[in-house]
């Protein structure tokens, strides 16, 4: 059973999910209901909108970047271009994430990582001197508790701290960098000068090296030891069994060079030495012995490099959840569901409020909500929403007004005081409904 550690910002309930509870709380009548159902409607359909122009923008300037591309630009961007391109596509990428309520991981806390084990015991290595960029968020800071077999039937509890999601984007550098570094890998997982993103679920916080694509493996110094303990122990009775004929061969070099002395101290015969036949049987088996046992050794080894490679491969492939271009795509949907329930908790909120409240208390106030509706504990960003609803501003038409010599309003302002107010309902629905009519036209709000 995963356990929750750390309340975020994240609300984990769908958008429709939310509107529902707003009007299953009984502070609407029927006519404020339906109206409160068409602001919501036009909000996440304006949002919609606003989302899909981000997504656009990080379209057309990850082309160049994109491993797995399949189209090209008609002229191929200068270095400047490539340069500004890059940067639009990490400004865009780090502006969805935030909105979708993620939180950014320290560089250092990766590199913790490096060198420990958790689920899959391995010695792992990543070099992020190969990287020109890289940038991790994630979501659902919690744990698990396991029982992990150690020795025979001897099984002991072990914490398991994990990231519920992970985000990853690596930039590498370019091809003149591995060049310079003689970098021999004969079979790279990734090409240099491109912008890797990937999306997991459910990955230990030490296992985070695993995720990298020029992330290294070899055995820890246990298996290291399992592996050469029995190694040596086979070997011992090998080498006393081939004794005999290993003196044989000294016997023979020690007779080339006249040194009978010698062989006499081996306690050799020299008649078996003289003899060719013996002295070939014993280099014949000799060779086949040892060259067995090496044999053996080696396949040893790379059964247990196979199994630890299966073990990465099972573990990314089952936890994966998107890759490159995908990733962008999911994460535009996420960021607007956020922004829209944020919104939508903050306007309904102070609309069914009996006093005026601050920011603060509007915070509290929407956090006890949740906590007695659904159970569920979060760290609602009051700052979010707030500063959305402030910067849409639109008009509200009224009958025999023309609509040039209307100023236009926002759907929330603040008072001398610093308390918060909204617009009402009638009101609200005409200005997200002018915005929505102007949006191709309207410059007040920039992504």
């Amino acid at each position: 059973m995963t356990v929750p550690e750390n309340r975020e910002a994240f609300i984990p309930y769908r958008r429709s999910d939310i509107i529902k509870l707003c009007l299953d709380d009984g502070q609407l009548n029927a006519a404020e209901t339906q109206k409160f159902k068409d602001f919501c409607e036009i909000l996440s359909s304006y949002y919609h909108f606003r989302f899909h122009k981000t997504l656009e923008v990080i379209k057309d300037n990850y082309v160049p970047f994109n491993p797995n591309a399949d189209v090209e630009a008609l002229v191929p961007p200068s270095f400047e271009q490539y340069d500004a391109m890059e940067s639009s596509v990490v400004d865009g990428f780090n502006n969805i994430l935030e909105r979708a309520n993620y939180i950014r991981l320290p560089e250092y806390d990766v590199k913790q990582s490096l060198g420990k084990t958790s689920l899959i015991d391995l010695k792992t290595e990543v070099d992020f001197d190969d990287f020109d960029r890289f940038i991790c968020y994630y979501r659902g800071d919690s744990y698990k508790t396991i029982m992990q077999k150690k020795f025979f039937f001897w099984k002991k509890e072990k914490r398991i701290d994990i990231f519920e999601r992970i985000v990853l984007l690596i930039k590498f550098k370019e091809a003149a960098y591995f060049r310079a570094k003689k970098d021999k890998r004969k079979e790279r997982k990734f090409i240099p000068g491109k912008m890797y993103v990937y999306f997991y679920k459910n990955i230990p916080k030490l296992d985070i090296d695993l995720l990298f694509p020029n992330v290294t493996t070899s055995m820890t110094w246990k298996d290291r030891l399992l592996f050469g303990i029995p190694a040596i122990g086979a070997a011992i009775p090998l080498i006393l069994k081939a004794l005999p004929n290993i003196l044989l061969l000294v016997g023979a070099i020690l007779l080339v060079l006249n040194a009978e002395p010698l062989i006499e101290e081996l306690k050799v015969e020299q008649s078996q030495v003289r003899n060719v036949m013996p002295l070939l049987v014993a280099t014949l088996s000799l060779g086949m012995a040892l060259g067995g046992f090496a044999f053996k050794q080696y396949s040893n080894y790379k059964s247990k490099k196979i199994k630890f490679q299966n073990d990465v491969t099972e573990t990314l492939f089952f936890k994966n959840l998107g890759n490159n271009d995908s990733v962008f795509q999911t994460f535009i949907d996420l960021a607007e569901e956020e922004e829209c329930k944020e919104i939508i908790l903050v306007y309904y909120h102070l609309l069914i409020s009996k006093n005026s409240l601050k920011p603060e208390e509007l915070d509290v106030r929407i956090e006890a909500w949740m906590q007695k509706k659904l159970g569920t504990a979060i760290n609602f960003d009051i700052h979010g929403p707030l500063n959305n609803l402030a910067e849409i501003r639109g008009k509200v038409i009224k009958n025999g007004v023309a609509e040039e010599n209307l100023p236009e309003i926002p759907l929330l302002n603040y008072d001398n005081a610093g308390f918060c107010n909204v617009l009402p309902l009638n009101d609200a629905k005409k200005v997200i409904d002018y915005v929505w009519d102007n949006a191709f036209n309207y410059n007040g709000i920039a992504l």
